[in-house]
């Protein structure tokens, strides 16, 4: 596979967390309070679980202690490049770091579109009911 895929890949991802939030602010999208708060909750969790482990996962950027061998040298330079290539692990939770909070931002305001909107369809419904009376 060509190094421009995985760049697509990552390209389209986060034009889709923007996508999302557009759509939020848009009020194209709502979600009610208590399905927005879980959500919010699962994405806030993969959020502090990297910001807690951070600097521990940043060693997956470096060599890892081996001898001085050639095999091993080899070994380590392939760990680093795979561990922070363009879909290695500490470049995808990089992303994730940075694309979450997108996410997050977008339930939020899909939260106020569901309450925006539950609130107009009661004040409908009381106007209609009291036309019906």
């Amino acid at each position: 596979m060509s190094e421009e895929a995985p760049k697509a890949d990552t390209a389209v991802r986060m034009v889709q967390a923007v996508a999302l939030k557009r759509l939020a602010t848009e009020g194209g999208f709502a979600v009610d309070e208590r399905t927005g708060d879980k959500m919010i909750q699962a994405l806030q969790g993969i959020v502090d679980a990297l910001e807690a482990r951070w600097s521990a996962l940043q060693a997956f950027g470096q060599a890892p202690p081996m001898s001085d061998t050639a095999t091993a040298k080899w070994v380590s330079d392939v760990m680093v490049k795979t561990a922070s290539d363009e879909r290695g692990l500490l470049t995808q939770l990089t992303r994730a770091k940075a694309e979450l909070p997108t996410y997050i931002e977008a339930i939020k305001l899909a939260q106020e579109n569901y309450r925006s909107q539950d609130g107009e369809t009661g004040t409908t419904l009381r106007r209609h009911r009291a036309e019906q009376a």
